[in-house]
């Protein structure tokens, strides 16, 4: 059984800071604001800052969704015309909301665009005796890796997102009108049928070890490639060097082949009852695919001086990866409701 640890007692128990892809170019018609923000939604941000700025909101765009509950730095994109100064948006602060700076750039951010997420999360009320098992199993996925799920933010504040999604799609209730709330329930239910093929790799044994047809991801420079030699493969596995990718389900997603794909296809007609169900939504996401190991680099483990039973949990994961998904190969998270 996993120590039971609470997290996000505080925002400042949970920091986050986006790791860019690239440096704006300091011209063109975007403006590239880095923020920090305390106990505010993404969205919520961009919308106050859009506001304040008078912008258009539509042409808003940012990386990475983080974490309300959190102290989060990350990078987002709005439409700024070019004969205004960049000096609007220096400083400017709002209610949880500071902007450190502010660039140009030609292009607008992506989803996606970013190397990753450095991390500062602070784990309280662990038993004293359980703080080693803690620190050894978090070394343990330092050295290993941890299966890479989907965490529960994903699937909604109730977590039936997917189930609300597939009901859509499967002809039982009508999608919502909001095109953004339909790529919200479509990517819930894509997270949640990666989670389910990972669960029955993590079940067979194989969710970090090649499998003949596996499609094969880099991890220096991304690239895919088929297995053909899982022999070869599982050296250059366990070096870190490559891992099995799992299914983002999408209309133009790239299949396995044998055993691998055949597990992809089963788990996807026993949940939509159709071979390809996304080919009239590809609008809402194409399909890609994930690894199903997430590597952790730069993990240190502090003991918070000033509280007994608490550590502070140092680490840097790629974009995707989720916090409490290593945390939880160490400990059961409690996070303490708040009202606001």
């Amino acid at each position: 059984m996993r120590p039971l640890a609470t997290i996000r007692r505080s925002p400042e128990d949970f920091v986050v800071e986006e790791i860019p892809a690239f440096s704006p170019s300091g011209e063109g018609e975007h403006l590239y604001v880095e923020i920090t923000k305390t106990n505010v939604t993404t969205n919520d941000a961009v919308r106050r800052i859009c506001r304040a700025l008078v912008v258009d909101e539509r042409g808003a765009s940012y990386a990475g969704m983080k974490d309300k509950r959190a102290v989060a730095r990350q990078t987002v994109s709005i439409p700024f015309a070019r004969e205004r100064s960049v000096e609007e948006a220096i400083g400017l602060e709002l209610d949880g909301i500071r902007v450190e700076r502010a660039t140009r750039h030609p292009h607008k951010l992506k989803p996606g665009q970013l190397k990753g997420n450095r991390f500062a999360i602070v784990l309280r009320d662990l038993a004293a005796e359980d703080l080693p098992q803690v620190v050894a199993k978090l070394d343990e996925a330092k050295r290993d890796g941890v299966p890479n799920s989907f965490g529960p933010q994903r699937f909604g504040r109730d977590g039936d997102n997917p189930e609300r999604a597939l009901d859509w799609l499967t002809g039982k209730t009508r999608g919502p009108s909001d095109r953004r709330e339909r790529r919200l329930l479509f990517s819930a239910l894509q997270a949640h049928l990666f989670n389910v093929v990972l669960e029955r790799r993590c079940s067979e044994g194989t969710w970090c070890r090649p499998l003949a047809g596996d499609l094969l991801k880099k991890t220096d420079t991304g690239g895919m490639f088929l297995c053909t030699d899982p022999e070869t493969d599982a050296d250059r596995a366990e070096r870190g060097e490559i891992c099995p990718t799992g299914p983002i389900y999408g209309a133009r997603m790239r299949w396995p082949e044998g055993e691998p794909a055949k597990i992809e296809r089963e788990i996807l007609v026993k949940a939509t009852g159709n071979e390809n169900p996304f080919e009239g939504h590809r609008a809402l996401g194409e399909g890609s695919r994930r690894p199903l190991v997430l590597k952790v680099r730069e993990l240190a483990v502090d003991e918070v001086r000033e509280q007994r039973g608490a550590l502070r949990v140092l680490f840097v994961l790629p974009k995707g990866g989720y916090a409490t998904t290593l945390l939880t190969c160490a400990v059961a998270l409690h996070e303490e409701m708040v009202t606001r």
